[in-house]
C-alpha cells in the first residue's frame, strides 16, 4: 500500500508517528478538513499534472484552484490533468491520496504560494485516510520540491 511507503519514507527521518490514520475518508478537502477539525484552506491539496510530456505535482491550500492563465503563463502550456484512473500507475498513490512523498521516480513536485499563508498544512499520506501536519520549511524539506511557484486563486464561495 502506498501509505506504507510513505510511513517507510517517513521513518527515514524519525516521522513517521506524526502520520495520521482516520476510520473516516479524508480523500477530498471537505473530508480532510472535517477529519483533522480544521479549516478546509490548510489541507495541502496535491494535484498531479502532464507538463512537457511529464508528470509533476502541485501542492495548494484547500481553497483555491489552478488559475488557467497563470498556470500557461508557468509552464508555456495548457493545464492537462493526469486521468483519474492513470493517477495511480503514474504517481504511485491512488487519488484521494496523492502526495509529495514517496513517489514514483521523475515526477516534479511545486509548491503554491497559497500555502505560505499558513504555519501548517495537512498534506495527505498516501492513502485516502491519512495525513501529516507539517511547517512549511518542513514541506519543503520532505516534499522535495522543484520550485515555489503562483498558479492558482481562490474559490468563489
Amino acid at each position: 500500500m502506498a501509505i506504507e511507503k510513505v510511513r517507510e519514507y517517513f521513518a527515514e527521518f524519525g516521522m513517521e508517528n506524526r502520520i495520521m490514520e482516520f476510520q473516516e475518508s479524508s480523500a477530498t478537502v471537505e473530508l480532510a478538513a472535517m477529519a483533522l477539525g480544521c479549516e478546509g484552506a490548510r489541507i495541502a491539496k496535491t494535484m498531479s499534472f502532464i507538463v512537457a510530456e511529464k508528470p509533476i505535482l502541485i501542492l495548494c491550500a484547500g481553497d483555491t484552484k489552478v488559475d488557467n492563465a497563470k498556470y500557461k503563463a508557468f509552464f508555456k502550456e495548457k493545464a492537462k490533468m493526469i486521468q483519474f484512473d492513470q493517477v495511480e500507475a503514474i504517481i504511485g498513490h491512488a487519488p484521494g491520496g496523492v502526495c509529495p512523498f514517496a513517489v514514483n521516480e521523475g515526477i516534479s513536485v511545486y509548491l503554491d504560494e497559497s500555502l505560505k499563508r499558513f504555519e501548517t498544512v495537512f498534506p495527505a499520506c498516501g492513502s485516502s485516510n491519512s495525513a501529516i501536519e507539517l511547517t512549511i520549511p518542513e514541506l519543503e524539506k520532505y516534499s522535495g520540491y522543484l520550485a515555489w511557484i503562483d498558479v492558482t486563486k481562490l474559490k468563489e464561495a
